[in-house]
């Protein structure tokens, strides 16, 4: 089980990063551009196959391709867009396993658990509370460059994703690719942040409780 975790979270390094765009390039530099188009269409597999979430299932794909590239040091048997969509589908049958073990009224259009009021439990609504306080702190610790960076980067408004980025990118005097090195590597930080806040919310809590027992 930990090293199913540890994978879920694994991150790219900046060299991996690189050595990733340059295997979808398959040897012509695009500046990133090539990337976007295989998130784009996985976003578009994803969203006509019904996923509530087809962003963060392109980007899962992605780095499981990433993350088998830097294991083995090559794939060479197979064209590189061809392989993140047979990544993709078990990534997919995964994602449809785990909305099926969700019992259907409470799961939200985001396949996470949508209580209802009367299940609202004081508990539920303090690990809530401390998430949402803890990712906050993480934001704020960041630069606000990095801020405006990875907040824009997920922004969610009507309009195509890669149209939004680009427009970003440009903004912020970036090209594509480096926009995405820089992403990944904030949304790695504030990920292992939050862990650890909640990790140390979680043992004061403890801590307090017992104190009063």
């Amino acid at each position: 089980m930990a090293e199913t975790n540890s994978k879920r979270h694994w991150q790219p390094s900046e060299a991996a990063f690189h050595r990733f765009l340059a295997w979808l390039d398959g040897g012509s530099d695009s500046r990133g551009e090539r990337y976007l188009d295989i998130r784009d269409r996985l976003v578009h597999y994803f969203a006509r196959r019904g996923s509530p979430t087809p962003d963060d299932l392109a980007d899962e794909t992605l780095n499981r391709v990433a993350r088998r590239l830097e294991e083995t040091g090559s794939i060479d048997d197979i064209e590189p867009a061809r392989y993140c969509y047979v990544v993709a589908k078990f990534v997919l049958l995964e994602s449809s396993r785990r909305r099926a073990a969700l019992p259907a009224a409470l799961a939200d259009r985001e396949g996470n658990f949508a209580i209802p009021p009367s299940m609202l439990t004081d508990q539920v609504v303090e690990d809530r509370e401390r998430m949402f306080a803890c990712l906050g702190r993480c934001l704020e610790a960041q630069a606000a460059s990095e801020q405006e960076l990875i907040l824009g980067y997920y922004r969610t408004d009507s309009g195509s994703t890669r149209t939004q980025r680009k427009q970003l990118a440009e903004r912020l005097g970036l090209t594509a690719n480096s926009l995405a090195i820089r992403a990944c590597r904030i949304r790695s930080r504030l990920e292992t942040c939050v862990r650890t806040c909640l990790a140390k919310r979680h043992a004061s809590a403890d801590s307090a409780y017992q104190g009063g027992e």
